[in-house]
């Protein structure tokens, strides 16, 4: 009597059963040979029916791998969750796919990489276990819309690999955006999905007793947004000179929402800032080519030629005086500028838009900049402790734009910038020199401007008389 199955191992046990069967034949009453008999006919049926491989019945959430690179903390995988734009949410070049590409499914195994300093493609594919190749192809896949060429340090790549072949490679930017790449018949696509957050208006007012930060944040401003304010008016406004207690501001600003969750703020769209009695009125406006601008309600550019002081918040320390006695030289010596004092290492920020037609030591002024602004205009920045770098005579500077950083090079007793201001080489008061406005609208935008300009000023009226009419019931 044999037993024969597919398997060879199964084969193997039931003749050497049989055999064993075969050589005690004679020792034993056929009544027990039956039942040895229909023993090993049980045996054999069950091993001819266990699988040859072993089966895994596990099914869930993906188990994630440990990293074993040396920086454990920038490679560490962390969990991995499905992004779903919400109903009431819009999402642009989201493709429409019946095979669910751009998501995550729970069974597949999603191992996720946080991009530490100094990482690129290749370092994080390495970190997934990945071929220089593979490298190759995501790149060349995302060539044309230049897709993981720039990783910054706290973002995610996400890599679904199996059998040590990568299939789907997912690319978090930010909360609104997310780069796609998955394997198809013909070689890697890469897709973009951008979503858009939900936007709301908040409004904020406030009056100052000590210094715009205070009341600032007494109104629920973060410290970005109370720059942003100071920035629109920092060309009518000194904040380190004009500023008077009782002074009030009040504005409308945007916030953006993601799936009911605040993800961050927008611009400050309507604001207005009473400085000794005197009001300032901006609004935002956004012109056909996507340029936005601040301008008064008649149309004119919030944003002069020149900035009023090249230092944020600082304390001057000296004015402008032709007969101010020297504080290192111990003599009378015409002091033609306005010293800012401030910590070693504030930013210093050119006045205007124009060219550096001087860059290093000078004299007494230590390291300094002058920056020429169009054919008669030119500003002298000294007392530098250190320039900003990829920047030379010659460079264009933006307004606004950093040129170096506040110390005490050349003939200073302390810390400060010594800022000048020539006209025609001839030397002004900072402080008091007439600035020259910026451009106006353009007459092509008047109408447009005009019916922004309207609404804007409704809505902070609204928002002004809402809030008196709630302080007034308290």
């Amino acid at each position: 009597m044999t037993f024969v199955t597919d398997n060879p191992r199964h084969t193997f046990k039931g003749h050497r059963v049989f055999t064993r069967f075969s050589s005690f034949r004679g020792n034993f009453p056929t009544v027990h040979l039956i039942a040895v008999c229909i023993s090993v006919f049980i045996l054999s049926l069950t091993l001819l029916l266990l699988p040859s491989q072993p089966v895994s019945a596990t099914k869930g959430s993906p188990v994630l791998e440990s990293s074993t690179t040396v920086n454990e903390l920038e490679s560490t995988p962390v969990a991995v969750a499905a992004t779903k734009p919400a109903a009431n949410e819009t999402t642009a070049d989201t493709p429409t796919s019946s095979s669910n590409t751009l998501s995550v499914s729970s069974d597949e195994h999603w191992v996720d990489y946080v991009i530490g300093s100094g990482d690129n493609l290749t370092t994080m594919f390495k970190k997934a276990g990945l071929t220089a190749r593979d490298v190759y192809l995501a790149a060349n896949a995302g060539r044309e819309i230049k897709a993981f060429t720039r990783l910054f340090p706290g973002q995610t790549l996400s890599f679904l690999i199996t059998d040590g072949e990568l299939y789907k490679l997912r690319h978090i930017h930010s909360a609104l955006k997310t780069t796609w790449l998955h394997k198809t018949d013909n070689g890697f696509k890469v897709e973009e999905v951008l979503r858009k957050p939900a936007i709301k208006q908040q409004f904020a007012e406030g009056v100052i007793q000590d210094s715009l930060f205070l009341a600032g944040e007494e109104a629920g401003l973060s410290s970005k947004k109370i720059m942003e304010l100071a920035s629109i008016f920092g060309w009518d406004v000194d904040f380190v000179l004009d500023i008077r207690k009782n002074d009030s501001f009040s504005l409308i600003y945007e916030e953006h929402y993601l799936d009911g969750e605040k993800i961050g703020e927008g611009p400050i769209i309507a604001a207005q800032f009473i400085n000794r009695g005197q009001k300032y009125t901006a609004l935002r406006y956004t012109n056909p080519e996507g340029d936005s601008n601040y301008f008064t309600p008649e149309g004119y550019s919030m944003r002069k030629a020149f900035l009023r002081s090249p230092v944020d918040f600082a304390r001057i320390s000296s004015r402008f005086s032709l007969k101010r006695k020297h504080p290192v030289l111990n003599r009378i010596r015409a002091h033609k500028g306005v010293d800012y004092a401030a910590r070693t290492g504030t930013p210093i920020k050119a006045a205007g838009d124009g060219k550096i037609i001087f860059r290093g030591r000078k004299g007494g002024y230590g390291n300094a900049v002058i920056v020429q602004h169009g054919g008669n205009i030119t500003t002298l920045y000294a007392h530098m402790k250190s320039f900003k770098r990829n920047q030379r005579v010659g460079s264009k500077i933006k307004q606004g734009q950093v040129i170096g950083f506040v110390g005490q090079s050349g003939l200073a007793s302390g810390p400060h910038l010594h800022y000048e201001f020539r006209l025609n080489g001839v030397h002004k008061n900072p402080l008091t020199v007439k600035l020259p406005h910026a451009k106006p609208i353009q007459k092509r935008d008047a109408e447009a401007f005009k019916d922004t300009a309207s609404s804007l000023l409704a809505q902070l009226e609204t928002y002004q008389a809402t809030k008196l009419a709630a302080l007034s019931t308290q």
